[in-house]
């Protein structure tokens, strides 16, 4: 018979160890390929170009050469960083603005209610979704050079604001959680479905519109390779192709730029910081919202 000291610690069987082991061992996986970058990105901004190069990687530089950093990066072009960040905002905001227009009325009329081609159109959303969006720029290229709108905001902004995949999220979010009766039983009440979708609906999509909200404006403002091939002015330009202008104006990585710019690493180290910021900015005023959202539609009542 075994008897347990009160206060004494109970024995853990073998299997929860190697659990919290293999659990340490994810961790550190992740802190070495993850944090640690970002924290050698974060001190580099600190550091002059030949601090980076022959002191530790991890040691900390100077308010001083933080704020050069920061002059050089503002001065390049004019101050190109920031018009490129206004790009941006304008970029995605405007995009988003229109995919809440247009990919939450999508998944509902998807979801719940009936009309001829609506498995079809299902079916392309999903093949559209899963598509790399490098296959669908040359497509959407001709499409918007067809209109005359290559070279302005709208070829960035409309393919942007056509959001496949939070089309599939509002379909599951309204599928799986709104129930059918009570829309049936507001049409029995008089209601239009432009009143049944506006008031019922629509109050009810709130956590699935914030994660759509979330997942498009990081889309919108990480997009590259859409911006880069619809516009040819660099005046144009969102923050993302900028870094690319800004990479190939460094010496560092073209030995003919030259060095009369001062666009070393450091300042490269503050330009990429700088245009993730807003990205984590919203991703740290939303978690609640993200959470709720993707909570949602996981079960069915």
């Amino acid at each position: 018979m075994i008897t347990l000291v009160k206060g004494a610690p109970a024995h853990r069987p073998a299997g929860q160890w190697f659990g919290r082991l293999g659990w340490l061992l994810v961790t550190g996986a992740f802190l070495l390929f993850f944090a640690l970058p970002v924290l050698w990105l974060v001190l580099a901004t600190t550091k002059s170009d030949a601090q980076i190069i022959r002191a530790h990687p991890f040691s900390i530089g100077t308010w001083t050469g933080l704020t050069q950093a920061w002059h050089n990066l503002v001065n390049f072009q004019d101050g190109a960083i920031l018009l490129w960040m206004k790009n941006s905002a304008v970029y995605a905001f405007v995009a988003l603005a229109l995919t809440l227009l247009t990919a939450v009325p999508a998944g509902y009329a998807l979801a719940l209610t009936k009309f001829a081609g609506r498995r079809l159109l299902l079916t392309l959303t999903l093949v559209v979704m899963i598509m790399p969006d490098a296959a669908i720029v040359l497509p959407l290229y001709l499409e918007v050079d067809a209109v005359g709108l290559t070279g302005t905001i709208w070829s960035v902004i409309l393919p942007m604001s056509f959001f496949p995949f939070g089309v599939y999220l509002t379909y599951i979010y309204y599928s799986s959680t709104v129930p059918a009766d009570l829309l049936a039983a507001a049409r029995m009440d008089g209601c239009t479905e432009l009143q049944v979708f506006t008031r019922i609906a629509l109050p009810l999509a709130r956590p699935v519109i914030a994660l759509v909200s979330f997942f498009s404006f990081v889309g919108n403002w990480n997009n590259f390779f859409l911006p880069f091939v619809m516009l040819p002015d660099s005046q144009q330009y969102p923050a993302q192709v900028g870094l690319s202008t800004l990479l190939s104006a460094s010496a560092v990585f073209n030995t003919s730029a030259g060095t009369a710019n001062q666009i070393l690493r450091p300042e490269l180290a503050l330009a990429a910081l700088v245009t993730i910021l807003p990205v984590l900015l919203v991703f740290l005023f939303s978690q609640r919202a993200l959470v709720s959202g993707m909570l949602a539609g996981g079960t069915k009542e």
